[in-house]
């Protein structure tokens, strides 16, 4: 006989509703949805129940089928990647959204009667996309459960009926642990907050859930804590155990399950929502989770502070079995996000968009819960088809095919398949396996000796190489190599490794590095950044901005680097974010001129011993990492005349004659001079411009170097400006140059302040000009520039 659970009393009410719609059912986790739902739908046919997370995904089947006196695998399975229990007559199988999409892909899931999607409220892509296709395919009975979202909204959305269950639940006190009431979660001193709540705690309290951003925090606190309660842990009065996606079966048995000891339970937001732990009394919540988020039209990991909805989903656990605290280590009015916005809202869209391109539908034609962002979708779109993994209409290419089974990110998994040789390929898969697992595979050695280890092992200060070579040989001590990752890696390299036939692992194919290297960069030129000259810990790629990570072996004599890795991390100020560069791999400059990358501008021109030459730079990132003179050619030809005529150094006089010409046709349009009923046309011309007007000269007289611009004169370069029987009489009225004995001035005119600027130019006098000495400008108001002093004339 199940103990009751506070979802039974829906049983009638949810067995009589699928048969006719499908359902949105809202209740709080601890009610028993994810354990009743699925075997209740199963009476209708075989179920597949889609968990956000892989601890839970697993845990969940396991329950369930014990529950139930059953083997596992066998009417109650689980697939997950690199582990699966199931057969083809397995009743109801738990499984994760991208187990759930690949299926979806191979054949719509139709061997399944009804699709339920777990804690839909945590608003995943994966989960957001899945309900999309299904929605659009029509062929199954839905199921979407929530706890926090708007959950009527949802129904709406499903056209579904909507049913609560209310969960069993305790008063909760909360305490803030605060300076300031608008305190802002902070990770800084983390372990020493929490090691004093829990001190001050833990004699009146039950089990202890701790919510920390991820594992590496995790670590850290349990270490502090274990050496806290090192004597009651050695008289087995306390378990210190952590909670996160890469536990081992033990710790996450010892999570899940009641024990005669008191439990210190140190999890990431996994125990947020997805899970039931039992005997929990006393929350302390940091308010921190690590969460993607977009910089630059990439998705990046940082560290975020969580949401409203989030911090009443934690305080909740501590309400399941009696009356229990939640400490938050923040202030009580901290500004908090009210709803984690969606990843659709948050992410770069290339991968789910390559997912529905793969079950056979534009992206932008599915309906989804909310409407997407259209700048994010146009880069999504531009990507893909600059992968060549979708055409012209969106439709997946036999290319987008091969790069979305494989489990990594869309970047990585086209660098993969574009790569030209085997030995390329292999050094891609390895480094995208090793940084495609959640957690940081290696810390770089604490000592002098340990650092001195890691260079003698690994010369190169790359960190692509050095994560390369740890996945395929056995690493020094020192490295302090996390086994459990290492083992992570291992397994997904080997995976890709065999679904695009490659050697194995122990048989990797030596790295050609600057090939390989090569070969990214054609493929991924936005990957390469280049030191900032001023900021020298700063590198840019013309669109973003890195910071050498703490961590990266990245050498203080390299000018550059392919950026294979960022983590993004909040900056001073409130709305900054801080990206930090954590897998750099050395370039050189000259790399990157070979490979044409950056763009090429002219610079000073100069005629040498009556040839011409100009100085062209090559920059990169408003960087210039190339400069070199030559002979003028091309576009850049035109231009270096165009500069030297206006110089003075080719066709003397020119330059004058023809600025004056062109700043008085301009001065006469202005004044609206220019009578149209004269030329036969009712078009008014535009104002020239000198340098275009030059160019176009140039190029309409098929001069392409200085010594054919020799063989022209100023005659050859006529402007058709103001009408001569006009052009005397205007230059008097209007004059573009005055000369007072031996001062001269250049004369400018702005008709709209209506405004004259008389600039020096030379002349030995040392008083400023006149009213009277000038021409009449009646209405106009006078300036005289000279030098940096500007005076109003009288």
């Amino acid at each position: 006989m199940q103990n009751p659970l506070p979802i039974d009393s829906l049983k009638l009410d949810f067995l009589k509703a699928l048969q006719t719609s499908h359902l949105v059912i809202e209740a709080e986790t601890g009610s028993g949805k994810s354990t009743r739902l699925p075997l209740w739908a199963a009476e209708s046919g075989r179920v597949l129940v889609v968990e956000p997370r892989r601890v839970a995904c697993t845990a969940l089947a396991e329950y369930v089928a014990s529950s139930n006196g059953e083997t596992l695998g066998k009417r109650i399975g689980y697939a997950i990647r690199f582990d699966n229990r199931f057969n083809d007559n397995t009743q109801v199988v738990f499984v994760t959204p991208g187990v759930a999409l690949r299926w979806m892909i191979e054949d719509k899931l139709q061997s399944f009667t009804t699709i339920m999607i777990d804690e839909f409220h945590e608003r995943r892509w994966d989960t957001d996309l899945l309900l999309a296709l299904l929605k659009k395919e029509n062929a199954h009975q839905l199921i979407a459960t929530s706890a926090t979202m708007d959950s009527q909204r949802l129904a709406d959305y499903l056209g579904a009926q909507h049913l609560k269950a209310t969960g069993r639940t305790y008063n909760v006190e909360v305490v803030y642990k605060a300076n300031d009431s608008r305190d802002m979660p902070d990770a800084r001193g983390i372990e020493r907050k929490i090691k004093e709540v829990v001190e001050q705690y833990y004699r009146e309290q039950g089990d202890i859930l701790i919510f920390l951003p991820g594992r590496k925090e995790i670590s850290q606190c349990v270490s502090t804590l274990a050496q806290h309660f090192k004597e009651q842990i050695s008289l087995g009065l306390i378990d210190v155990i952590p909670l996160h996606a890469s536990v081992s079966d033990d710790e996450r048995y010892r999570a899940l399950t009641q024990s005669d000891k008191q439990r210190i339970i140190v999890a990431t937001n996994v125990a947020e929502t997805s899970l039931t732990i039992p005997g929990v009394t006393l929350i302390i919540d940091s308010g921190l989770e690590r969460r993607t988020h977009q910089r630059n039209g990439r998705t990046v990991l940082g560290l975020h502070a969580i949401s409203n909805a989030s911090s009443e989903q934690r305080k909740g656990r501590a309400g399941r079995v009696s009356e229990g605290i939640c400490v938050r280590l923040y202030g009580k009015a901290a500004p908090l996000e009210h709803l984690t916005p969606p990843e659709l809202h948050r992410e770069e869209l290339v991968e789910p968009m390559l997912a529905a391109a793969c079950c056979g539908y534009k992206f932008n034609d599915l309906a989804f819960v909310d409407s997407l962002p259209e700048k994010t979708t146009q880069q999504a779109i531009d990507r893909l088809r600059n992968m060549r993994a979708i055409d012209e209409k969106g439709r997946v290419t036999a290319h987008g095919r091969l790069l979305f089974p494989l489990p990594i990110d869309t970047l990585f998994a086209h660098l993969i398949t574009v790569m030209p040789n085997k030995a390329s390929q292999e050094a891609m898969v390895d480094l995208s396996a090793a940084l495609s697992v959640p957690q940081r595979l290696w810390q770089f050695p604490k000592n002098a000796e340990g650092r001195e280890e890691l260079v003698q092992w690994q010369p190169q200060h790359c960190d692509a190489t050095t994560l390369i070579k740890i996945l395929r040989e056995d690493a020094p001590e020192s490295l302090n190599v996390d086994r459990q990752v290492l083992q992570d890696a291992r397994q997904l390299s080997s995976q890709i490794r065999e679904a695009l036939e490659l050697p194995m692992l122990e048989v990797a194919t030596s790295i050609k590095r600057e090939q390989w290297l090569n070969a990214v960069i054609e493929a991924a030129p936005e990957l390469v950044f280049v030191r900032r000259e001023k900021r020298k810990q700063a590198l840019g790629n013309g669109y973003s901005e890195v910071s050498i990570g703490r961590e990266s072996r990245f050498s203080d004599n390299d000018e550059a680097a392919i950026v294979f890795d960022q983590y993004a991390m909040p900056g001073r100020g409130s709305k900054q974010t801080l990206a930090l560069a954590t897998c750099m791999t050395p370039i050189t400059l000259d790399q990157m001129i070979a490979l044409d990358l950056g763009e090429q501008v002219a610079g000073k021109s100069e005629i040498v011993e009556g040839e011409c030459r100009v100085e062209i730079e090559r920059r990169y990132a408003g960087r210039v990492i190339q400069r070199q003179w030559q002979k003028p050619k091309g576009s850049v030809a035109k231009e270096t005349l165009v500069d030297l005529i206006l110089q003075g150094h080719m066709l003397s006089g020119l330059a004058e004659k023809i600025s004056a010409d062109i700043q008085q046709w301009n001065l006469y349009l202005a004044l609206g001079r220019y009578d149209a009923s004269l030329y036969n046309t009712n078009i008014k011309p535009e104002p020239v411009d000198v340098v275009k007007w030059l160019s176009i000269q140039i190029e309409d007289l098929g001069i392409e170097s200085s010594d054919d611009l020799a063989l022209f004169s100023m005659d050859d370069f006529h402007f058709e400006g103001i009408p001569e029987w006009e052009r005397e009489d205007f230059d008097t009225e209007y004059p573009y140059q005055v000369q007072l004995n031996d001062l001269v001035m250049n004369i400018k005119y702005d008709i709209y302040r209506k405004s004259v600027v008389a600039t020096y130019i030379k002349g030995n006098r040392k008083a400023d000009p006149k009213r009277w000495e000038l021409p009449r400008w009646q209405g106009w108001k006078i300036q005289y520039c000279k030098a940096s002093r500007t005076i109003d004339i009288k």
